[in-house]
């Protein structure tokens, strides 16, 4: 805030727009270049092709997926990190984000060495004739181990901001605990569960390194779209071009309709 000339005006300095305008083009050059290689009379052909429609698909329905699982398990984790009171709190916190900075190669490993033939649950698992590695169940797992702490975080931001003001009230009124958080606490940050879903959505649409590492590349099995992409590199860059726009449209469609449908209103 500054005052000119007897007015006070309020905003951000004139400078930053520069570093502002250089971080947008550096966000938005590479999907102008992505335009501008599309073969565009190969275009649909290579988009609905059998295996771009199989990759498309699995992608879509592991994805929902594992937005259901970590809507499941990131709410009560968001609730705890957010309302909970108890020891070791923030070595938890830490501990649930860590995939955010973890390579997914590394993810994968760790879900191979939980889950696989010989891994520390795989095991048990094998004897009982459930076997989850390389097999769609494993992308979904994979997916929501690096999905997770995305919803979380937007979730516990959420809470935090929102205070518990209006649920000590109810608690005041008689409510309980289950009551409160299903009349007050969850509509109250419902903007902010949307918004971590999303972001879930969209972070296991183009997960790879841990599907890849974790449950390999079989068509139609665990071969999602990012893998498709990959392998297609190596044979036709047309087609890997064609199809990263094509991943690039679906997940911005998701991000677009999830922001319009707030900005909407209420659900």
């Amino acid at each position: 805030m500054t005052r000119a000339a007897g007015r006070i005006q309020v905003g951000i300095p004139a400078w930053i727009y520069a570093p502002a305008a250089v971080g947008a083009l550096f966000v938005i050059t590479p999907l102008i270049a992505i335009l501008l290689s599309i073969d565009w009379a190969r275009f649909i052909p290579l988009i609905t092709s059998e295996s771009s429609r199989a990759a498309l698909l699995l992608s879509l329905q592991t994805a929902a997926a594992s937005t259901a699982v970590c809507v499941l398990l990131g709410v009560p984790m968001a609730l705890v990190l957010a309302r909970g009171d108890f020891p070791g709190r923030s070595v938890l916190r830490a501990l649930v984000l860590l995939p955010l900075v973890l390579p997914p190669v590394v993810g994968g490993i760790a879900l191979l060495y939980t889950f696989g033939r010989q891994g520390l649950l795989g095991h048990q698992l094998d004897v009982l004739g459930v076997r989850i590695a390389f097999s769609t169940t494993a992308v979904v797992l994979a997916q929501s181990f690096v999905s997770l702490p995305f919803l979380v975080v937007s979730l516990e931001g959420a809470l935090r901001s929102a205070g518990a003001g209006y649920e000590h009230i109810a608690a005041t009124l008689g409510a309980r605990p289950t009551t409160v958080m299903r009349t007050i606490t969850l509509p109250l940050v419902l903007p902010g569960l949307i918004s971590g879903a999303v972001l879930a959505f969209a972070r296991s649409l183009g997960e790879f390194g841990a599907t890849l590492t974790f449950a390999g590349s079989l068509e139609g099995v665990t071969r999602t779209l990012p893998l498709e992409i990959y392998l297609q590199r190596e044979s036709d860059a047309d087609a890997a071009v064609a199809l990263s726009l094509l991943l690039i449209v679906v997940a911005a469609l998701v991000v677009v309709a999830s922001a319009t449908r707030r900005l909407a209103g209420p659900l």
